[in-house]
């Protein structure tokens, strides 16, 4: 997990869920390339273009609601985004984020379509518009398994 992630901010609402994020008809592949075109397409189908390499999602409540698939995950990572902020999350998706390597932080932050933010993990802070707000400090073990870039990779370079 990098100490600090600077992005633009694409805000979405509350009660986002799994069907929203990739309509379960493109469930075919697991291809993140793939399944990033179709990202929130329903609600916004210019939405996955606008979006770019660095770039933070904050949104309000129960963001990964419905289902437990984790291509919803896999069609964020594959957008690039670099961490998604939540007032909170679905359990499952909140796992499925950690076991994919995602970075997720529970925060409510006021911010636009476009502003830009910074995240320091290091102070467990999100600095926007002169203001910052505090949030949960990773555990180390959650942070070791974001580092290796998801479950499978911490599991197989620790060789357990």
């Amino acid at each position: 997990m990098l100490s600090e992630i600077k992005g633009k901010v694409w805000v979405l609402g509350d009660d986002v869920d799994t069907d929203a994020i990739i309509p379960a008809k493109y469930l075919v592949t697991s291809d993140p390339e793939e399944l990033s075109k179709h990202f929130m397409e329903y609600n916004d189908p210019e939405l996955a273009k606008k979006i770019g390499k660095g770039d933070i999602i904050v949104a309000g409540k129960n963001f990964g609601s419905g289902s437990s698939r984790e291509h919803a995950v896999i069609t964020i990572k594959g957008l690039g985004v670099s961490c998604i902020i939540a007032e909170n999350f679905a359990r499952i998706f909140f796992r499925n984020a950690i076991n994919l390597g995602m970075p997720l932080i529970e925060a409510k932050i006021g911010v636009k379509n476009g502003d830009r933010i910074t995240i320091n993990f290091n102070e467990s802070k999100i600095y926007y518009m002169d203001k910052f707000q505090e949030f949960k400090k990773y555990p180390d073990f959650l942070k070791n398994i974001i580092n290796e870039g998801g479950l499978i990779n911490y599991v197989r370079d620790n060789q357990w």
